[in-house]
């Protein structure tokens, strides 16, 4: 019975893997990259974890995936959250199937783009760049 559930979780985790990697391939822009990519190798490496300490039992290998499991769940969307801000706020250029931007007037009204005036995509290396 074990066994069959850790072939059903290296299977869970094959496959959250394998769509991640087809979401970073097909998918048009960063955030939608980034989005398509965090969630399912997330799950997918969470799957191959869970099956590792299942069939390891309570030993230390078991423990350790179980907490590499734990960290992963914690790290992740801090990750891809700090991806997307940085590719947002460096003006990365969205999709042109992206219709709604609702983070725009508020960088607008906070003063974020009003004084910068460089054009999508390029980037800021330093702050004195900014005036």
């Amino acid at each position: 019975m074990r066994e069959i559930l850790v072939l059903t979780f290296l299977a869970i985790g094959t496959f959250f893997l394998l769509l991640g990697s087809w979401g970073l391939i097909r998918l048009p822009d960063v955030l939608c990259r980034m989005h398509a990519t965090t969630k399912s190798t997330t799950f997918g490496a969470c799957g191959l974890l869970l099956a590792l300490a299942l069939d390891a039992g309570w030993s230390e290998a078991g423990f350790k995936s179980l907490l590499a499991v734990v960290f992963l769940l914690l790290t992740a969307p801090v990750g891809a959250h700090m991806i997307a801000r940085a590719a947002y706020r460096g003006r990365v250029p969205l999709a042109d199937q992206t219709t709604i931007d609702e983070l725009k007037p508020v960088y607008e009204t906070l003063g974020f783009w009003t004084e910068d005036k460089r054009g999508p995509g390029e980037v800021i290396y330093r702050s004195e760049d900014l005036q």
